[in-house]
């Protein structure tokens, strides 16, 4: 997927226990869709890294 990490390493892909799957929670455009879907080089504008020990290890 493409983007600066894939949507699985993104911290808007979660597990929707009622549908069984991972889905993105962004309420994305049409236009933003399109484009992500179409080109493996459009980088995510809602790409969120799903790192949770970063700002720990910024405050190291």
């Amino acid at each position: 997927m493409a983007g600066y990490g894939t949507c699985d390493s993104c911290a808007n892909y979660v597990y929707d226990e009622e549908y069984d799957c991972y889905e993105c929670m962004v309420n994305m455009d049409e236009d933003d869709y399109g484009r992500l879907m179409a080109d493996s080089r459009f980088q995510c504008p809602y790409y969120t890294d799903d790192d949770e020990y970063k700002v720990v290890r910024h405050q190291i």
